[in-house]
C-alpha cells in the first residue's frame, strides 16, 4: 500500500552512509546497552499508521547524555544515520530508518532534574512523559499543559512542536519550552538558551531545535514553562444541527475574547464512535466538547456567554460542570479516539492527517473536507483542536482495495492544498516526518532551500534522522 509520495529521499542521495562499521563499534561500546535483535529493532520504527516501518540496523539504550554523546560521535565517525527514539507516539513516519542506521531509545533518560516553583520553571530529560511530569507536580500547584492525547515523551513533543487539546489557551511546544540541551552531529554538547523568561541574545537556536525532528541534533534536556493549577475547571458539551453551525460557534467563541481553555469538536461519525468504544451516549450530532480555567466566578460567566454563543448557532443539550470524575471521563473518551475509529474497522489501515487553517477559513474548510468525504464514500471520521484552527481526519483503509487507496491518496492531497489554499499549513501538530515532505514546497516555497542550507551547514554528514522533512 503506498500512500502518497512519503519516500522521496532525493535530497539525501548525496550521502555516503557506513553502517556496518558503525554497529561493530558500537558493540564494543556499549555491550548489553547495545542490541541488533529483530524484536527490539520491530520496536523501535514507526507502527502507529500506514507508513511502513523500516527497521534500523541497532538500538543503543542510552542511559545519560554522555551515552548519547557518545553513539553520536561514533556515527558521525563512520557516517551512520542516528534516530532518536521517544515512546513511539509520532505519526508520520519519523522513527522510519530510511537508510538504516541506529535508534537510540531515550527512555532511560527520564528523570526530572529540578522544578523551579518560584519561577514557574522545570528542567526534565526527554524521557520523561507529560503525564510523569504532572503527576510529579501535583504537590507543587503547578502544571504543564501541552496535552497530544498520547502520553509522549517531552523531548519527542519538543522535536515534533507538538501541541493538542489545550493550545487555544497555552500555546504550544514552541511557546512553553525556555531552552534546551542537545547532541549536536559532530557530538558536541550544547545549551540552547538561559533559564531566564525571555532573551534577545544572539540567534534564537531554541526555535530552531523544536519541531526540527531529530534532523538537527538529538535533545538531552529541556526546559518548560508551568503554569498555576486553576482555582476551578469546569467541563461543557454541547451538539449542532451541523458541523457548519459548530464551527461557526467556534470562530465566534473566540472573535469574542472568551478564554476557553480547549474546545474540540467530533462530527457525526467520530462521536458514534466515541460513543461505541468509551460506552458513552453522547447525542449522535456534531459535538464541541470544551473546557474553562479560571476562578469560580470567571469559570461560570465564561460557561454563560459560551451558552449563548451556542444559541445563536442552533446549539442545544449544552451542560457544563466542575465534577472531576465525570470531566475525566469525558476527555478520556476524547483522548481514546484513535482507538475508537481503529475499532470501527479493525481490518483496515489508519492513516492520520491534519491541517491547521487561519480561524477565519475554519467553517470553509470543515464543510469543504467534509464534503469531499462524501463524495468519494470514504470513512473518514473528523476531530479537531479547532480554537486554534486544526483538525484531523482520521481515515480507515482497505489495503487489500487499490481503488480505495488511490481514491484515499486523491483525498489526502487535496486536503492539504486545501489547507495552504487557505493559507494554512498541511500539518498542524504532527510535523512533516516521511509523510508531508511532498506539500513543504507548496506551502513555504523557497523558505525550503534555506532549511536545506541550515541542514547541510549543521549536519555535513547528513546522519541525523535522514529522510524527513526534506
Amino acid at each position: 500500500m503506498t500512500i502518497l509520495n512519503t519516500n522521496n529521499n532525493d535530497f539525501y542521495k548525496k550521502f555516503k552512509y557506513n553502517v556496518k562499521d558503525a554497529v561493530e563499534a558500537l558493540k564494543k561500546e556499549f555491550g548489553q546497552q547495545f542490541s541488533i535483535s529483530q524484536s527490539v529493532r520491530e520496536q523501535h520504527t514507526s507502527t502507529t499508521t500506514v507508513h511502513k516501518p523500516e527497521l534500523p540496523d541497532g538500538v543503543v539504550f542510552a542511559h545519560n547524555k554522555e551515552d548519547v554523546q557518545k553513539t553520536v560521535q561514533i556515527c558521525s565517525e563512520h557516517g551512520c544515520p542516528i534516530i532518536p527514539f521517544g515512546v513511539g507516539s509520532s505519526l508520520e513516519g519519523h522513527l522510519n530508518a530510511n537508510f538504516g542506521g541506529i535508534s537510540i531509545d531515550m527512555n532511560n533518560l527520564n528523570n526530572i532534574i529540578e522544578v523551579h516553583p518560584e519561577d514557574s520553571t522545570v528542567v526534565v530529560q526527554p524521557g520523561v512523559t507529560r503525564e510523569q511530569l504532572n503527576i510529579h507536580l501535583r504537590d507543587t500547584g503547578l502544571f504543564f499543559p501541552i496535552d497530544p492525547g498520547a502520553n509522549a515523551s517531552i523531548g519527542g513533543m519538543a522535536s515534533t512542536r507538538a501541541s493538542g487539546t489545550n493550545a487555544v489557551r497555552y500555546g504550544t511546544m514552541k511557546d512553553n519550552i525556555i531552552s534546551l540541551e542537545v547532541v549536536m552531529p559532530d557530538g558536541e554538547i550544547i545549551k540552547t538558551a538561559s533559564r531566564a523568561r525571555k532573551s534577545s541574545a544572539g540567534y534564537d537556536l531554541t526555535r530552531l531545535i523544536i519541531g526540527s525532528e531529530g534532523t538537527l541534533g538529538v535533545i538531552t534536556e529541556i526546559t518548560l514553562k508551568l503554569y498555576g493549577i486553576p482555582e476551578e475547571i469546569g467541563a461543557g458539551r454541547c451538539t449542532f444541527p451541523t458541523v457548519k453551525d459548530a464551527t461557526d460557534a467556534v470562530i465566534m467563541t473566540i472573535q469574542a475574547g472568551i478564554p476557553v481553555a480547549r474546545i474540540e469538536l467530533l462530527d457525526i461519525a467520530q462521536v458514534k464512535a466515541v460513543n461505541n468504544y468509551s460506552k458513552l451516549n453522547l447525542p449522535e450530532s456534531p459535538l464541541l466538547l470544551l473546557e474553562f480555567h479560571g476562578s469560580k466566578s470567571s469559570v461560570q460567566e465564561q460557561s454563560e456567554l459560551f451558552s449563548e454563543i451556542s444559541k445563536d448557532f442552533g446549539g442545544d443539550n449544552f451542560e457544563w460542570n466542575s465534577n472531576v470524575d465525570e470531566r475525566n471521563r469525558l476527555w478520556k473518551a476524547r483522548h481514546d479516539v484513535y482507538y475508537a475509529v481503529k475499532a470501527c474497522r479493525p481490518d483496515a489501515d489508519y492513516i492520520a492527517t491534519d491541517v491547521c487553517v487561519p480561524i477565519s477559513r475554519l467553517s470553509e474548510c470543515i464543510s469543504e473536507t467534509i464534503k469531499d468525504l462524501e463524495q468519494n464514500d470514504l470513512f473518514g471520521p473528523l476531530v479537531g483542536h479547532v480554537g486554534d484552527g486544526n483538525f484531523h481526519v482520521q481515515l480507515m483503509i482497505d489495503p487489500k482495495k487499490q481503488n480505495e487507496v488511490d481514491v484515499a491518496n486523491g483525498f489526502l492531497e487535496r486536503l492539504a492544498h486545501r489547507a495552504i489554499s487557505m493559507d494554512g499549513t498541511c500539518t498542524g501538530e504532527h510535523g512533516v516526518g516521511q509523510g508531508k515532505k511532498q506539500y513543504l514546497v507548496d506551502e513555504l516555497g523557497p523558505a525550503v532551500d534555506f532549511m536545506k542550507l541550515i541542514k547541510e551547514e549543521i549536519d555535513p554528514k547528513g546522519i541525523m534522522n535522514p529522510g524527513k522533512i526534506l
